[in-house]
């Protein structure tokens, strides 16, 4: 094999990766044990479980699991505990800047309320970053699932947290249900208080998805957006407007979304000009954190390192960061670059071929 640069080593961005998703897989065992949860098979075998999330019944049980891995989250330590290990993982992988993505709402009953859990969140954020160096801060999300007044209350708290740390607002869950349109005034609500919009779409459903997304939530970012792929047009569009799309290539070959990992357009998406930020996803459901999607790009996309050096200056560019951190790191990237390769490619966990 060739000498190459080493992945971890290159400095870059995350931006998609989800709350109760990003917990350490020995954190949620020990957890469980600790609140007597039991856990199913499938998140106690050491392996990623076999997911596919194109139909109903999928992504029932793709939710199902993750919401069994959040009802381990009950108490401050335990918020406290998967953001400092969030935060260690992603700078073990070169993140100089994370955003983390969370619905409040869904740990508000065991937090004592909405706004409290709010804030343990991101007291937990600003001292992981305080203690780790990492550059962090929290993108609220709605859930699709639910009525668009909660979403709205929920733009609300966002904006009222922005100088605590809020630097976003997102629309999650499955993409299928739930018109984007019905969001608009949460998010008009978001912008009109400084915060990015990033909604997903164009993973599970397709280019309409991401089209609404612009159309009606006027969206910064697309989580996901690979299915912008199948329509020249709007790869077009989104690269004339310079919208970041979150790729995670690893949890669209786990959802079923593409069968191998060369299946994911992530090819067509960077020749056609459209901004990208590879992210992780849910590592806990999925096995791979923020350095395995680079690594799935050059093993599987053929990227060189001239090529995922410009995916971690997308990524960087499309962050909410402040300046002065985006240069710090668009000069690390440069150094990484300009330095000479070191080390063997090999496979970081979750990049095994599918072929």
């Amino acid at each position: 094999m060739n000498a190459v640069r080493d992945i971890r080593q290159l400095p870059k961005a995350h931006l998609h990766l989800h709350f109760t998703g990003s917990m350490r897989s020995s954190t949620l065992l020990e957890l469980a044990d600790k609140y007597g949860v039991h856990l199913p098979d499938a998140l106690t075998g050491g392996e990623p479980p076999q997911l596919r999330a194109t139909d109903e019944r999928g992504w029932f049980r793709f939710q199902r699991l993750y919401d069994i891995a959040r009802s381990c989250l009950r108490e401050p330590e335990d918020i406290q505990r998967l953001v400092r290990e969030a935060a260690e993982e992603d700078v073990g992988d070169g993140s100089g800047w994370l955003e983390i993505q969370v619905d409040p709402t869904s740990y508000a009953p065991r937090l004592g309320g909405l706004i409290p859990a709010l804030e343990i969140i991101l007291d937990a954020v600003e001292t992981a970053s305080r203690d780790t160096g990492l550059g962090m801060r929290v993108l609220v999300a709605a859930n699709r699932m639910k009525h668009p007044l909660d979403a709205r209350t929920l733009a609300r708290l966002a904006v009222r947290y922005a100088e605590r740390g809020v630097v976003g607002f997102g629309l999650s869950n499955d993409e299928r249900r739930g018109m984007a349109r019905d969001f608009d005034r949460a998010f008009a609500i978001a912008r009109e208080g400084g915060l990015l919009a990033a909604p997903h779409g164009g993973e599970l459903s397709g280019p309409a998805s991401v089209r609404d997304c612009l159309d009606d939530l006027d969206a910064a970012r697309i989580g996901h957006g690979v299915r912008a792929a199948e329509d020249p047009r709007l790869l077009r569009r989104l690269a004339e407007r310079g919208v970041t799309c979150e790729v995670c290539p690893a949890s669209n070959v786990a959802l079923g979304v593409y069968e191998r990992h060369e299946d994911v357009p992530l090819r067509t998406l960077f020749e056609a000009g459209v901004p990208l930020a590879l992210g992780a996803d849910d590592p806990l459901l999925f096995g791979s954190r923020l350095a395995a999607q680079y690594e799935i790009a050059r093993r599987h996309h053929a990227f060189t390192d001239a090529e995922l050096a410009e995916l971690a200056r997308q990524s960087v560019r499309g962050s909410a960061a402040p300046d002065g951190v985006k240069a710090k790191l668009l000069a690390g990237i440069a150094d990484w670059l300009a330095g000479p390769p070191g080390g063997l490619s090999g496979a970081l966990p979750g990049t095994r071929s599918t072929a």
